[in-house]
């Protein structure tokens, strides 16, 4: 089912309200949504928003805590995995954020702040090819994405799927992790289309 690598942005620019809320649950369509234990499909995944929508979380629930710049939601997602919001500043700027921190390790909101701070402090925009794949999934609605089910050959069942327009053969479902890098460029808006990769991924 994909889960998250220990960190992960997964999504480019900032997220508006609507695209943030959409986010809170970019897994909604995994099977056994209510069987499965769904801590390392989102823990570490992060993604900036812009200040009002930092606000509008802030007052929605009183906090589980306040750390400086930093706060946590009361309401746990998953097991011990729960939203914590950032104001970092980055190149003399504030900017918000919000990820998802499991709780039970004492570090992870500090390793989050930490690497947040040193993916967005890159001198020359990049985008590493997890990303470009995030991106899409993120950006994709859900009648253009899901998983793969029985049809699909047993090694493939749960990965993550999107649909892809094939010209004159019409649309094509293929596995996320196997998009080429015409396909992906593709589904990128074009402001992302040409951004390189990092040479140390």
């Amino acid at each position: 089912m994909n889960p998250s690598p220990a960190i992960q942005k997964v999504f480019q620019g900032v997220a508006s309200r609507p695209q943030m809320f959409r986010m809170f649950d970019r897994h909604l369509q995994r099977p056994n949504r209510w069987e499965d234990h769904a801590m390392p499909l989102y823990a570490g995944e992060w993604f900036e928003i812009d200040e009002d929508g930092h606000d509008y979380m802030f007052e929605i629930l009183p906090p589980l805590w306040i750390r400086g710049s930093m706060f946590a939601m009361r309401e746990f997602l998953t097991g011990s995995v729960t939203s914590v919001f950032f104001a970092l500043r980055i190149d003399e700027a504030i900017r918000y954020f919000h990820g998802y921190c499991d709780l039970s390790d004492p570090s992870s909101v500090e390793t989050m702040r930490l690497a947040i701070i040193e993916r967005e402090s890159r001198p020359v925009r990049a985008m590493t090819r997890e990303e470009r794949l995030e991106h899409i999934w993120s950006s994709t609605a859900d009648d253009y994405r899901g998983y793969a089910g029985e049809r699909w050959p047993e090694a493939s069942r749960g990965k993550r799927t999107v649909m892809l327009y094939g010209g004159k053969d019409g649309t094509v479902l293929k596995l996320l992790e196997d998009l080429s890098d015409d396909e992906i460029a593709a589904k990128l808006p074009v402001q992302l289309r040409h951004l390189r990769s990092p040479i140390a991924a």
